[in-house]
């Protein structure tokens, strides 16, 4: 079965961001904390996004960007992550231009926040329907006070969603043709992120999945934060109605997510509080 589903996943990848797509898509993994860092990268104008980097592997992520000719424009995090240092705050000084970016509801510090409908440009992507009919409403003469627009960092575009439950600032993000969306801890594959610790809410996740990620396309695919068992990709589809967890009802998801008695990430004590300081701002000697 897992043989079957890396074969899919090549697949999948070589016909999403093969050498004549115009997105360039790199899935990398840090052993430690089995954390999955994505860079996507735009083959015409050369601009790229980070996906929850790690700190140990910024330099291989740094180095492998210059190698691929790309401009580093956003070092981006799903959530204020327990189990690693993230490597934006690395990235920024590696790669001079480079502005990380995290949910404003994380608390954390970073060049850039974000909220849900807010979109992350790099290159041609366009900006979704949604976010541009905000921007038309936005812009019209209003005897009330309109809500704050969205946030537009560019035209090719990563869709912000908003994914609490794993902890109130975790987002998702979809790119505009919803034809992918990274999910951090919010969605793994056959799996979800624990609700334990940093404010987590096994009800808000199950709601967040089931609203902001089961709502995209079938065939989207689902590229996770982390896994566990050898996994690389999924799609909407299979976890609508294979996830184990995330096809119970509610009522049942919570009660097994309030039992699950996990041990606290090793790197927890230490890693929540880099992490609110954006991880390490220069490079180490």
């Amino acid at each position: 079965m897992a043989e079957a589903v890396l074969r899919v996943a090549r697949r999948q990848l070589s016909q999403r961001g093969g050498s004549g797509a115009p997105i360039l898509l790199r899935q990398m993994f840090e052993p430690v904390s089995c954390t999955f860092t994505y860079l996507l990268g735009d083959r015409e104008s050369r601009e790229a996004v980070l996906i929850d980097p790690v700190l140990e592997t910024a330099p291989r992520d740094a180095q492998l960007i210059k190698e691929l000719g790309l401009r580093l424009l956003y070092a981006v995090n799903t959530h204020c992550h327990a189990d690693h240092i993230t490597g934006s705050g690395l990235l920024r000084s590696l790669l001079p231009g480079c502005q990380s970016v995290i949910s404003r509801l994380s608390g954390a510090q970073a060049d850039l926040h974000i909220e849900d409908g807010d979109s992350i440009r790099f290159g041609r992507f366009r900006l979704s329907l949604a976010v541009l009919l905000r921007l038309v409403s936005n812009s019209r003469p209003q005897a009330t006070l309109l809500p704050r627009p969205p946030k537009v960092l560019g035209l090719q575009a990563l869709e912000t969603r908003a994914s609490p439950g794993h902890t109130p600032g975790c987002v998702t993000f979809v790119l505009n043709d919803h034809s992918m969306a990274f999910t951090g801890d919010a969605l793994l594959i056959r799996g979800c992120g624990r609700t334990d610790f940093q404010q987590g809410c096994a009800k808000t996740l199950y709601h967040s999945v089931h609203e902001k990620i089961f709502t995209l396309p079938g065939d989207c695919l689902i590229y996770p934060a982390h896994d566990y068992h050898g996994f690389t990709v999924s799609t909407v589809e299979e976890e609508r109605t294979l996830n184990p967890r995330l096809t119970l009802s509610c009522e049942e998801f919570v009660k097994i997510m309030g039992n699950l008695n996990l041990p606290k990430p090793q790197q927890i004590d230490f890693a929540v509080p880099a992490n609110m300081r954006c991880g390490v701002q220069t490079p180490t000697a």
